[in-house]
């Protein structure tokens, strides 16, 4: 009893809550979001065009560059360097208790 009087009352209160509204999104002529109102910003709700958009997208670099491919490899590696340099713990051996 007395652990539920409080989860009830948060879940009470969270449920009474009034829900966020968030500000629109714009877009400026690059396809880049802003903010809405700033200079070169298009008109809330209105996107780019299929070709603008088009065009933007084959504009970008596929793909992931050569530092960063070196850059997750070695993330990685160090991952399991770390793994590989665990202490060994109590029960190691393999052996299955029966």
């Amino acid at each position: 009893m007395r652990t539920t009087f409080p989860a009830l009352t948060a879940a009470l209160l969270l449920l009474a809550a009034s829900p966020a509204l968030a500000a629109p999104t714009c877009w400026n002529d690059s396809g880049q979001t802003v903010r809405c109102g700033t200079p070169g910003a298009l008109p809330v709700g209105q996107a780019l065009s299929p070709e603008q958009e088009m065009a933007r997208l084959a504009s970008q670099a596929p793909g992931l560059s050569l530092a960063e491919l070196i850059g997750g490899g070695l993330l990685i590696g160090g991952i399991f360097a770390l793994i590989a340099l665990m202490p060994q713990f109590e029960g190691w051996d393999g052996e299955k208790d029966d």
